[in-house]
């Protein structure tokens, strides 16, 4: 289908939506679809329910923020179980501003943003229909139209709540219009849209002196005050103000701590009560999320200031950290290059990763029981020798605003954009990438000196890391057929092992003779992870126990179940091809056969691990000299 053919239908489908009819059809809908009468805050919860999740180690992953959301699942799952699912069920929690509360370009703004696209998607669904009064410029929920007599014989009947009065234009319009019979008033289906100003409002400070409190309640139309004779008539005001707009849905308070005293007060009768002051009229009631962000200066300045205590008691602050998985990072940053018009441009592999490493270094605070290096491995779901996952719980507890500061994702695109303009190929590497990055440490403008030096660290720290990629992925792509040659190696050296602890002997493949296990291939292997000579009785042990563990299970023990065992095997195996490597990538002129082995392992790099020609022969001549040293 071409674009054209795509909006038709998309306008059909709209048309297919539509509904209108009377408030006594909409009762009967009511009655068959009790959702379509939600408040706005359970509408978002379950919005975010029907997306599912996964769980994993007795935390929840919320689908709904799974591919925009990287590596907040802490703060996600908290946001959800500690506000919205209480809010949705009509607690005390549903009464106060939420307030999105981190570092810059931690994701604070597009957590908002999913929500209001999200629910913007959510009202063209069944489960997410949002019906209103018809003419009204605030969406009015049609259950205003019931009496307050009736309401409580209106929950025995229908076992819905009703909250909040009918607002002063369509109590005119009904006595007016409708002759005051209720069940005659016209409702329709409205589809929430921010473009539209339906369910979606948005604020945003600006200058104290020019902003108006009519930019959120609305405002008298002077023009019409000579037709209707006075400004206290609702069809003489305009109810166009954010917070008339945002009714039925969401409202965002963009950097809301810096608004205008005057604008926050406004919020103290809508969070707690419902309802705001508008013009010459009764309070008006609203049914609306309201939502903020800030970071975390702003918000300790705002509560040091006696004067804000009304206003902090109906805050609920979430905290949004920066994301500390390694993995994560990859994938925020994979996102926002992909969102670019960098997307042409090759990254070779681990340029990513080791970005990612510097810049979750940066975030991590020094704890006295692990080194920052092996914290961030195991905060990346990595295994740690001597760490199980309750040390892990331990570090996350040990800091309560670990994740508040360091170097934001922003910072470290831009980066990479001017390793690409500065490279002027397209093509980058990791060290493309560590130079930029470290270039550009002068240039930020919140780094302190000491910050600056401990950054330079971390550098240092990335490169390393980075280094032992580099020479592992060469080295594994000079071995052919490597994966096969491990299964060789490791079946090898398990039946030495059972040799060894059974205390029999291996029969020669060549001679058929009885022979003692081989000592000094098992101790060669077992030499690569660090295992001493008192220690290998108990390793080979241990190899034994987990075969047979396996076997009852009937599954077969292989490459890849011992991670310790995988290791030594793949260090092994780089050990004995180090001096091919070293001779093949730094001979000056190769011979016809180097040449011929360079070929094969450039062609293996990019059919194999994804580099491209460039970025293949830039990590041979990196690794040669790395091999030199």
């Amino acid at each position: 289908m071409d674009i054209i053919s795509k909006v038709k239908k998309h306008r059909e489908e709209e048309e297919q939506l539509r509904w209108e009819g009377t408030f006594a059809e909409y009762l009967e809908i009511v009655k068959e679809r009790p959702e379509v009468a939600q408040t706005a805050h359970s509408r978002i919860y379950n919005m975010i329910k029907a997306s599912g999740f996964t769980e994993k180690d007795g935390q929840k992953m919320y689908h709904f923020f799974g591919e925009e959301i990287f590596g907040l699942e802490d703060a996600i799952e908290k946001l959800v179980e500690e506000y919205f699912h209480p809010a949705a069920k009509r607690l005390d929690v549903r009464k106060r501003i939420l307030l999105l509360m981190g570092p810059v370009s931690g994701g604070k703004s597009t957590i908002v943003t999913m929500l209001k696209r999200g629910l913007e998607q959510y009202s063209r669904t069944d489960e997410g229909a949002v019906y209103a009064i018809k003419g009204c410029p605030m969406h009015e929920d049609p259950l205003h139209l019931i009496p307050p007599h009736l309401r409580e014989e209106f929950f025995e009947e229908y076992g819905i709540r009703i909250e909040g009065n009918l607002s002063p234009l369509n109590a005119m319009r009904l006595e007016k219009e409708y002759d005051g019979k209720i069940e005659d008033v016209k409702v329709e289906r409205i589809f929430l849209s921010e473009d539209k100003r339906v369910g979606v409002g948005t604020f945003s400070p600006s200058d104290p002196k020019s902003q108006d409190i009519a930019d959120l309640t609305g405002s008298i139309d002077f023009s019409t005050i000579a037709e209707y004779g006075s400004e206290s008539d609702p069809r003489a005001y305009r109810f166009d103000g954010e917070l008339n707009k945002a009714n039925r849905g969401i409202m965002e308070f963009q950097e809301m701590l810096k608004c205008d005293e005057k604008f926050l007060w406004l919020l103290l009768s809508l969070t707690q009560e419902g309802n705001f002051k508008a013009g010459r009229f009764a309070l008006i009631s609203a049914d609306e999320l309201i939502i903020a962000h800030s970071n975390e200066a702003e918000y300790r300045s705002f509560i040091a200031d006696q004067k804000n205590e009304a206003l902090h008691s109906r805050i609920i602050v979430m905290p949004v950290p920066y994301n500390l998985k390694v993995t994560q990072e990859e994938r925020i940053y994979e996102k926002m290059i992909q969102e670019s018009d960098m997307a042409h441009v090759h990254i070779a592999p681990h340029a990513l990763k080791v970005a990612a490493i510097f810049t979750i270094l940066t975030r991590l605070k020094e704890s006295k029981k692990v080194d920052l290096l092996k914290k961030m491995r195991l905060y990346n779901d990595e295994s740690v020798e001597g760490f199980s996952q309750v040390d892990v719980n331990s570090l996350r507890n040990e800091f309560t605003d670990e994740g508040m500061g360091g170097i934001d994702p922003r910072y470290v695109i831009n980066r990479i954009s001017s390793a690409i303009i500065r490279k002027e190929v397209p093509s980058i590497n990791a060290l493309d990438v560590l130079r930029s990055l470290k270039d550009g440490l002068d240039q930020h403008p919140s780094i302190s000196k000491e910050d600056k030096e401990k950054y330079l660290n971390y550098i240092s720290v990335a490169r390393k890391e980075y280094d032992d990629i580099a020479k592992k992925e060469v080295q594994k792509a000079f071995v052919y057929s490597y994966e096969e040659s491990a299964r060789t190696l490791m079946d090898n050296y398990l039946d030495n092992v059972e040799a060894f602890c059974n205390k029999t002997k291996l029969k020669d493949p060549l001679t058929d003779e009885d022979v003692n296990p081989d000592e000094r291939l098992m101790r060669s292997i077992e030499e690569q992870i660090g295992i001493s000579e008192n220690a290998k009785k108990a390793f080979r042990e241990e190899i034994l126990i987990r075969i047979s563990a396996y076997a009852r299970k009937g599954k077969r023990f292989n490459y890849e179940s011992h991670e310790r065992l995988r290791e030594a095997i793949q260090k092994k195996l780089f050990a004995d091809l180090k001096d091919v490597v070293k001779i093949t990538t730094t001979s000056q002129t190769p011979d016809e056969s180097q040449l011929k082995k360079i070929n094969e392992v450039i062609a293996r790099l990019v059919d194999e691990y994804g580099y491209s020609s460039v970025s293949a022969n830039e990590l041979l001549r990196y690794v040669g000299s790395l091999l030199s040293r």
